[in-house]
């Protein structure tokens, strides 16, 4: 198990986060195809954490690496919000061919990239995907929050007025 940053907290190396799962995807990416008679090598797992609640599991084999994200999740509005937005994005799953439909239990969206989209996609590219689907979710959810707390705000000043 890799651990990075300070428990707690946000420590200021999220770049080196990044990099360090942006290598670790793909160096474990399949280059091709493999033989069809062979036996499904499995990698052994890494995960890369921030603290407990945000981590990141990076499971390889011969043909295909998956990438699991655990998203921060401070509040229940952040827990509520974080699983509509996933659930919105894994039932449009085929438009991303990437996402899975279900995520790796204790993780709330998973990625699965095969050799074949290897084949048809550049690979850097696809790494780049998943490290910018990582950095945006946080900013997401936090401005769907400040949103859903804005109009929170809104309803109770008019609810209050007629009193």
């Amino acid at each position: 198990m890799v651990q990075s940053g300070r428990p707690g907290g946000d420590c200021g190396c999220a770049s080196r986060e990044r990099a360090g799962v942006a290598g670790l995807a793909t160096s474990v990416l399949p280059l091709s195809g493999p033989a069809s008679a062979r036996d499904e090598l499995l990698l052994q797992p890494v995960t890369i954490s921030r603290n407990e609640k945000e981590k990141v599991l990076i499971e390889g084999s011969i043909n295909s690496v998956r990438v699991s994200i655990a998203v921060k999740q401070a509040d229940e509005i952040e827990k509520i919000l974080c699983h509509k937005f996933m659930r919105f994005m894994m039932m449009r799953a085929e438009n991303f061919f990437i996402l899975r439909r279900k995520p790796v239990e204790g993780y709330d969206i998973s990625f699965l990239i095969t050799n074949f989209h290897t084949e048809q996609m550049y690979k850097h590219k696809l790494v780049d995907f998943v490290i910018h689907f990582m950095e945006e979710i946080d900013k997401e959810i936090s401005e769907m929050k400040l949103s859903v707390n804005a109009r929170a705000r809104i309803v109770a000043e008019e609810f209050l007025k007629n009193f």
